[in-house]
Parts: structure tokens; sequence; C-alpha cells
């Protein structure tokens, strides 16, 4: 498939006069005079041509359309007559609706939640399969959000439009288009022990890169250094501790190759990329001693920043309580994959604290809108139908407001097939197998040499990634 992001785009100023573009748009304009005075205009300072972007564009969900696609033409390939393989979504709202009514964009509005639903939606369509980027906006909020397999994630923050910040947002977008980072950073996390987070990274990158995706695997738990030891690895002379006071070492000098051999081949396979835990971590475990970190938390994205355009998804594993270490890991996720049990219910109790305190505290941090939790997945199934009746009813208590009315926001966390009218409680769940707890003796992955193993790891990467 042609990479339309490796595609050059135009590089010289347009002279659009953003103020005189602000100043004449109304109030109260409707989506029409939004998307002629404002959305056309922004198109074109992205770099887009008249014939590389198309109105009213059928994503291949029904009948549903968003507001415009845009993709640079390759060769005689001209997207405005082709309408093949869009690279940009943009759903456009007005300032205010034909009644009368003030739309309000804003972080956490009702009309905002809708939006990003909608935009979500259609990079997730049939026919936009191609598309990395989707924007929301209404001339006085926008905001960009990127697509990654399966997993749509904000890439900005929710900007309010003013004249002296217009030209920084929309460089800051067309950088973004223009140079797309490569990974999807993913954190396995809960706050709740012993519900298989480790077993689950080691597994799901074995999945991914069975798939021919790159991955790095970083373990950065001081504290048990599981994962260093299930797979037989060790510190190495350059460790990701040095990095994190010394922003002179090189990262890429961390990183070892986790390899196999197999009996029918005659040489080890490379498997996944991993930067092991180290012993010089655990006195970071120490607040006088963190204080020496510049940036705390922030400090672990930084430092791993440089190897985003090397892989396809980086997975840290981290301790599971809420500390420097596990905080670090969040700070520098895309995402967050959180594993519970069904009869574990503290594991479940703790699932609703990260989604609800603990993402948002780092998110506040970042400012851009990330981490998002991924909806909650059972590990180590072995259900009975009294057993899943007391988790459903367990589930519906943290669901349920002081009115007693369901919690929309957090609903698609636990049950995110269910819809108005459909009371779907499916939740993903990994089979209890004996093996995925085994394999540690060995240092091989399940998923590695286990059929069964296998085929469940691998619907988890289809579930939420592939």
């Amino acid at each position: 498939m042609t990479s339309y992001s490796s595609t050059p785009f135009a590089t010289t100023g347009t002279n659009i006069d953003w103020d005189q573009i602000l100043d004449n748009i109304s109030s109260h304009a409707h989506e029409p005079l939004v998307c002629n005075d404002f959305v056309l205009p922004f198109l074109k300072e992205l770099g887009f041509t008249s014939k590389e972007w198309f109105p009213e564009f059928p994503t291949g969900k029904g009948a549903e359309k968003v507001d415009y696609a845009a993709r640079k033409n390759v060769g005689l390939d001209v997207f405005k007559h082709s309408k093949n393989n869009p690279y940009v979504l943009i759903e456009a709202k007005g300032r205010s609706t034909i009644a009368g009514a003030l739309i309000n964009l804003s972080e956490g509005t009702p009309q905002y939640k809708q939006t990003k639903k909608q935009i979500t939606k259609y990079l997730l369509s049939p026919k936009c399969q191609t598309a990395q980027w989707g924007i929301i906006t209404n001339a006085t909020h926008i905001q960009l959000f990127r697509r990654h397999g399966k997993v749509v994630v904000p890439a900005t923050s929710n900007y309010l439009i003013k004249k002296d910040n217009i030209n920084g947002i929309v460089s800051q977008i067309k950088n973004l288009i223009i140079n797309p980072p490569k990974a999807l950073s993913i954190c396995v996390y809960n706050d709740k022990g012993g519900v298989g987070k480790t077993t689950t990274v080691a597994n799901l990158a074995t999945i991914l890169a069975s798939q021919g995706k790159k991955v790095l695997v970083i373990d950065f738990d001081p504290q048990q250094v599981d994962l260093t030891a299930s797979l037989k690895k060790q510190e190495g002379k350059v460790k990701l501790s040095d990095c994190l006071i010394d922003n002179k070492i090189d990262v890429c000098d961390t990183i070892q190759k986790f390899q196999v051999k197999f009996r029918n081949k005659p040489d080890t396979t490379n498997i996944f990329d991993f930067i092991p835990s180290d012993s010089q971590l655990a006195k970071y475990m120490e607040p006088g001693e963190q204080a020496k970190i510049q940036g705390g938390s922030s400090r672990l994205k930084r430092a791993i920043e440089p190897l985003t355009q090397k892989y396809d998804y980086i997975i840290y594993d981290c301790p599971t309580n809420w500390t420097f270490f596990s905080q670090s890991c969040v700070y520098a996720s895309d995402v967050v994959l959180i594993p519970t049990q069904h009869d574990n219910f503290a594991s479940l109790k703790n699932s609703q604290k990260v989604i609800q305190q603990y993402i948002p505290q780092i998110q506040d941090k970042r400012d851009d809108g990330r981490p998002i939790a991924l909806p909650i997945f059972f590990n180590h199934h072995k259900p009975t139908d009294a057993a899943m009746k007391r988790t459903h009813n367990f589930i519906a208590s943290l669901l349920t407001l002081d009115n007693g009315q369901i919690n929309a926001d957090l609903l698609s966390y636990y049950y995110p097939k269910a819809t108005p009218g459909n009371g779907d409680k499916s939740i993903f769940s990994i089979p209890e197998h004996a093996i995925v707890a085994s394999a540690g003796f060995s240092g091989i992955p399940a998923a590695l040499t286990h059929k069964i193993a296998h085929k469940s790891y691998l619907d988890l990467a289809k579930e939420y990634f592939l």
C-alpha cells in the first residue's frame, strides 16, 4: 500500500491572514460558513490543493459521511477524482445550530464527546482504513486525533483558537501530519497485583512481533523484575537508569535482543527488542533520589522519544502501586491496557481508580489528551455462571452514580459493545492456561510455543490493536 504520509507536502507559506479570517467568522456561524471560511483555508495551510480534498466523503459505514477527506496526489492518482485512500479526515461543526443554540466543543462537554465519537467512528470506517489523522473543529476549538491500527488517540490538546495561537496550532498539526510518529506506546497496568500484567506484556509483544510488527518491550519494575527474569535477561553495561540521569547517553545502547532458538532452525530468531530492568533503578524508589531525575515522571518519555520512530509498538511493564515507576510508564504511553480478573473484585475496583483518577492525573500533566484507557479485559478467565453473575452485579455498582443513573462516561470501559437500547455485557477474556504461568521457567512466552495460548493472545491483539 502506498504511504501517502511520505508524499511531499507544500512547505512554502500560503500568506493566509488568520486574523482577518477569525474576525470575519460570526460567533453564530452555521456549519456551512465554518467550512467555507475556516476549514478550506485550513486545508490550504496544511498543504492540500483543491484537487487533494473531497467534501462529504462517504466513509463506507452506511450512509455516514465525514465533512472532508484529504490526501496528497500521487502521480496520476488525483484524490479529488479517485477518492481512494484518504489520509486526513475533518469533521466540522458550526459555532451555533440553525436554531441559534451555541455549539460548545470544549473538553468534556456533551457536544465535544459526541464529535469525538464521530471522528473516531469515521477513522475506523471501511473506506477510511488508510486515514491516520482526524480533526474536529468549529473554528472556536480544534483538536487533532491519530489512528494507529484500531486505536484512536488525541494527538494535540483541544485548543481554544485565538489570533495569537492559530499559527502555532496550524504549524503543530501540519508537522505531525507530515512527520507522523511510528510507534503506539502501551502501558499494561492495574493498581492491583496478581492480574497477569507481566505475562500479558510478554505474550502481547510476542504476538505483535509474529504479525510483522517491530516491538520494543521495557521492564520498568525494579521491585519485582519479573519480566527481565522470566525472559532470562540481565542488565547490560549501559542501563536505562543511566539514561534517566544523563541525557547524553544513547538510549539505543540499552536495547537487547530477545531471541529464541527453535529446534528446526540452525540460528536463533529475533522475537522483539528489550530494555531490561536494572539494579540501579531501585534506588529511585526513594523520593530523595527521584529528585535527581530532571522532569520527574516525564523523564522516561523523553528518554524513549528517539525510539518512537523505530518501532511499531513500545510496551511498558511497571509495578502495581501508583509510584514514580508506574506514573512514568503511564506518562510515556498513548494507551493503558488494563487486565482484571472476573473473580478478583479488587482488580475491578482498582481499574475504576486507574480510569477515573490516575490516568486523568497524567492527562492533566501532559495536556495533550493522552494517555487514554482501553476497555478492561478478563485475564486467566475460568468463569462459572454464579461467579459471572456476581461480577456483573459488582460492575453495575461501579457504574452507578449517587443519583442512581448509569455513569455513561465509564460504561464503555467495562461494556464497550453496549449501546443505547443494547445492554451487551461482553468483556474480552483470555482463558486460563496453565502453560502461560509455567512459561516463566523456560524463558519463552507461551504464545510462541503453545497453539491455544497463541490464539488467545492473537485475539487480544486483534481486539485492541490490529
